[in-house]
């Protein structure tokens, strides 16, 4: 596995690492589930239950809007390793044409949006950086 595509390796991925930095500087890391279409990934606040509604992701990305997202793949047999990271600028999107494209990839990609909601704002980053490294 070494010639690789770093894009469908991550838009493959059934989840990944969102990595914001707070406008004080402190970093902030939590699982999302995410769609990629072409350079552009969306991940969404769904109606899962949550400590609150006030989500330290999006404060984060309204403060500074460069994120980092990190999908990889770790097996016992070490040359199987991989990781593929997407480094871009995000915006929150609380309605509008973004929040449609976000939602319906979304529900496309996971069957599970058939029964949770996505009530919540889109998260779009406009990735201008891939990297990724393979065992």
């Amino acid at each position: 596995m070494t010639d690789i595509d770093p894009r469908a390796l991550f838009g493959q991925a059934p989840e990944a690492q969102l990595a914001t930095v707070s406008a004080s500087g402190v970093p902030h890391l939590v699982p999302v589930v995410f769609a990629l279409l072409d350079d552009v990934v969306y991940t969404a606040v769904d109606a899962k239950r949550k400590s609150t509604k006030k989500l330290r992701r999006l404060a984060n990305i309204e403060a500074n809007p460069n994120v980092c997202m990190l999908v990889d793949h770790y097996a016992d047999d070490w040359s199987q390793l991989w990781w593929v990271r997407a480094d871009g600028l995000a915006a929150v999107h609380y309605g509008g044409e973004e929040m449609g494209t976000g939602y319906y990839l979304l529900r496309r990609k996971y069957p599970q949006y058939q029964r949770v909601a996505l009530d919540g704002p889109v998260i779009r980053i406009e990735v201008h950086r891939w990297s990724s490294w393979v065992a």
